[in-house]
């Protein structure tokens, strides 16, 4: 009997020693993966680029011969024509943009009839092709997003090269065309559409004052005046798209 006792405790005292766990294992603690974050981009800012194109409606401008006994021209007309151009530009905040802008106006015949002195009734027609380079800095605010439609307000400074060619006048003399820089300014009015998050489809209404353009004379030949074309402005209705980098 005292057998059998001794061999049951040694069996029950196996079973603990072996099936129960070790104590120090529940104090140990569990291992949790630390994961590696990504690398953040860096920072590009707001940058855009710009590209527009558009149709230009010129006012008409003052015509003058510069030619003592002589008049203002009457019935001056300066054609429509179109516009094209780039920039680069940088968003400051949700409200607030700024860009710089080069344009060029293609070729548009200017012309107007210039009155004699008296006696002389019949006058002459004065002509001249004109086209323009203008440089711009411009400042817009935007005026918040409505289901992807940005409407803004905005001005320009700047200068433009107003190139006169193939002058032409009933008047006696030998006439050239001139290259004139003028300081330039704009006012814009239009709206933006958000076609995809990095890319912006402009609709714009901008009013350009370019400056004055004139002709030049032969010096050799004594007698012609110049001729001037003052107070150059116009309307442009302008598409574009803008490819904003952040």
């Amino acid at each position: 009997m005292r057998h059998l006792l001794t061999a049951s405790a040694m069996i029950i005292a196996g079973t603990v020693a072996f099936g129960a766990p070790p104590s120090h294992a529940a104090d140990m603690p569990e291992y949790v993966p630390i994961e590696t974050p990504e690398p953040l981009p860096l920072p590009v800012g707001n940058w855009y680029l710009r590209g527009d194109i558009g149709y230009k409606i010129y006012e008409d401008p003052n015509g003058y011969y510069d030619l003592a006994g002589y008049e203002s021209m009457d019935g001056e007309n300066l054609h429509d024509t179109g516009v094209i151009g780039v920039g680069a530009g940088y968003r400051f905040n949700e409200w607030f943009r700024v860009d710089a802008t080069i344009d060029y106006e293609w070729e548009a015949e200017m012309y107007g009839r210039l009155p004699c002195p008296a006696p002389c009734t019949a006058g002459s027609r004065e002509a001249a092709n004109l086209d323009a380079w203008t440089g711009l800095v411009n400042a817009y605010v935007d005026l918040g997003n409505y289901s992807g439609l940005s409407p803004y307000v905005g001005a320009g400074l700047g200068v433009s090269l107003l190139r006169t060619s193939d002058v032409t006048s009933s008047s006696p003399g030998t006439y050239y065309g001139e290259d004139t820089w003028n300081f330039a300014w704009a006012l814009m009015a239009g709206v933006g559409y958000d076609v995809t998050e990095q890319l912006t489809l402009d609709l714009n209404y901008r009013y350009m004052n370019l400056g004055d353009a004139r002709s030049n004379t032969d010096p050799a030949a004594p007698g012609p005046g110049v001729i001037e074309w003052n107070d150059i402005a116009a309307h442009e209705i302008r598409v574009g798209m803008r490819y904003n980098f952040n």
